[in-house]
């Protein structure tokens, strides 16, 4: 009779077994969604009810674009414009720099400081009444990646892709393209105790304009993932190797039974070697046209550029299948300047942005594509003595386009000033329920159990807006 070696073929072989049912239990093996197991992660799952949206684009604009200089017009500024806030301070309220204009049909009121996403007021649904719970940028960065600033979590992509599986077996479910080391690092694009390949790639960093030069911006053009190619074997060798290897782990997991981990390293290696044939595909920009390329300002010198490769790259993963695309660019934080620092981060992003909403509608993917803008929050009507704007997440502005979002329209709002958002309400916990709904998924049901008990991405949160959604 051979010897127990295993925690877990203790657990299994005693007691007829209940340990072991027990620590699945604990682990989440008997969670809601999770039935199918680690190895079907990434299969498509049915909704919870008919979804509007496939797929999410999410632009992330890290550092906190200014609702009252893009989005948020407030003529009442104007009348308080250079009033101290409070006597003796050197803290004033500050109209925006830039002319807010009626575009589009709807007669939306869009800033000259975005002219290129204002030409797609219409097809915008902008949330002028946003709030979440921190004012400090690592905080509010992980809670508007993971929905919780002070415990490690999984991503918003990574739910996503739990829930739903993904299109394309070739791919990863969930890819951040420009991801910073700031605000929390790689746990913006983890999965925590979700399965690992429900975690994001990381294609690139981006070092925010050179606010961390010991961490380079990693230009996007010509850029491959590490590890694409074997330079000893060609790939029917690799296929034959790694059919040897999953036979064994098969064997292996047959023997135990139950072995998460195990699963895992055979779902992620089938993964691994199909994306060293797709993954390089759809990464290869030099596959578009001149026209497409320039359309999304891609060129050398241009500023433009490195937005606009990642921009298009999430065209391209979109119609590939992948389940949640994140464009991160970032510092928006101008606490100095403001009118030089958004400026140029406009300069960077509008054309790419615009271009992308451009490029989905007119190959018909923005139907069933959530497309969703902002930051972690926003800035207040207040400039310092920097000439910046500070922090603000009382109130702040994001806006989401197709994939079933209400079009055309301004949700919510803030107070005289946008200071504080006061109408119509949205916390981030709502926004997010709200995005999973649009997939098709509720919410309060898309849970996983770990340490005992039953996860979700809004905790015990959230409430879907309904007058955000057509």
């Amino acid at each position: 009779m051979s010897l127990v070696s295993t925690r877990r073929q203790v657990l299994s072989a005693s007691s007829a077994g209940f340990g072991m049912l027990a620590l699945r239990g604990l682990f989440g093996a008997n969670a809601p969604g999770a039935d199918a197991g680690v190895a079907n992660a990434l299969v498509p799952r049915g909704t919870h009810f008919p979804a509007r949206a496939k797929r999410v684009i999410f632009l992330f604009m890290q550092g906190g674009p200014s609702q009252v200089d893009t989005f948020d017009f407030k003529p009442a500024l104007t009348k308080q414009h250079g009033v101290p806030t409070a006597k003796g301070s050197t803290t004033v309220y500050y109209q925006s720099p830039w002319e807010f204009r009626a575009r589009g049909q709807s007669g939306m009121l869009i800033s000259d400081l975005l002219p290129n996403i204002a030409r797609h007021a219409d097809d915008l649904c902008v949330i002028n009444s946003m709030h979440t719970d921190h004012n400090a940028h690592p905080q509010a960065i992980l809670q508007m990646n993971t929905g919780s600033f002070a415990f490690t979590r999984p991503s918003v992509g990574s739910w996503c892709v739990y829930g739903l599986g993904t299109e394309n077996q070739n791919l990863p479910g969930f890819v951040t393209i420009n991801p910073s080391f700031s605000g929390g690092g790689p746990l913006k694009h983890g999965c925590a105790f979700l399965p690992a390949v429900c975690g994001g790639t990381p294609i690139g960093q981006d070092s925010g304009n050179g606010a961390s030069p010991e961490f380079p911006a990693t230009p996007l053009k010509d850029i491959q993932l590490p590890f694409m190619k074997n330079a000893r074997l060609d790939v029917k060798a690799q296929r034959r190797q790694l059919d040897l290897v999953q036979g064994l782990n098969r064997q292996k997991l047959a023997q135990d039974g139950s072995n998460e981990a195990l699963e895992g390293l055979i779902t992620s290696a089938e993964l691994a070697f199909n994306m060293q044939r797709e993954m390089p595909e759809v990464m290869n920009l030099n596959k578009e046209s001149l026209a497409t390329q320039e359309m999304y300002g891609i060129g050398d010198g241009k500023v433009t550029d490195q937005i606009g490769r990642a921009c298009l790259m999430a065209r391209r993963f979109a119609e590939a299948g992948v389940r949640f695309i994140q464009v991160n660019h970032e510092f928006w934080d101008d606490h100095t300047d403001i009118f030089k620092g958004h400026a140029q981060h406009a300069r960077e992003t509008d054309q790419p942005v615009a271009a992308l909403l451009t490029d989905l509608k007119q190959r018909g993917l923005l139907e069933d594509t959530l497309v969703l803008w902002g930051g972690e929050f926003g800035r207040p009507p207040m400039l310092n003595k920097n000439n910046g704007r500070d922090h603000d997440h009382l109130g702040f502005t994001m806006w989401m386009a197709g994939g079933g979002a209400k079009p055309g329209i301004r949700y919510g709002s803030t107070d005289e000033t946008g200071f504080k958002a006061e109408q119509d309400k949205v916390h981030l916990h709502d926004l997010h329920a709200t995005m999973l709904h649009l997939l098709g998924m509720d919410h309060e049901r898309l849970t996983y159990r770990y340490a005992g008990r039953d996860f979700r991405l809004t905790d015990v949160f959230g409430e879907v807006k309904r007058g955000l959604m057509s």
